[in-house]
């Protein structure tokens, strides 16, 4: 699976942007896909996930104010972000969760699949 990640920008605060993830590779709909983001000098952190059923999370950071969704018929999953927060800025990286699951969601090490991550810059 390959995935690439675009439609990061510079925003001002309260402001939207909706990043897109485009997959390679037949078994996306069976893949649970995440969004993930790092802050300069932070680590990476969960954002919200789009289980392979259909139901989604969200980290509380985010919750009310970002909307996970997919189409697989175009092996794309997208990251709706609203009411932006100059906190919200950072690289942010789709990634495709490893079957079988060994790590919980929020953990990085349980995503095998990266996107190379696209910049959002909220500024105050």
């Amino acid at each position: 699976v390959q995935l690439q990640a675009y439609g990061g920008g510079l925003v001002q605060a309260g402001g939207s942007l909706r990043l897109s993830c485009a997959a390679s590779g037949r078994t996306f709909s069976s893949r649970d896909m995440a969004w993930f983001r790092q802050a300069p000098g932070k680590e990476r952190e969960f954002v919200a996930i789009s289980w392979s059923g259909g139901s989604t999370y969200y980290a509380d950071s985010v919750k009310g104010r970002f909307i996970i969704s997919r189409d697989n018929a175009k092996n794309t999953v997208y990251l709706q972000l609203n009411s932006l927060k100059p906190e919200d800025t950072a690289v942010y990286h789709c990634a495709a969760r490893a079957t079988p699951a060994r790590y919980g969601y929020y953990s990085v090490q349980g995503y095998d699949y990266w996107g190379q991550g696209t910049q959002v810059t909220v500024s105050s």
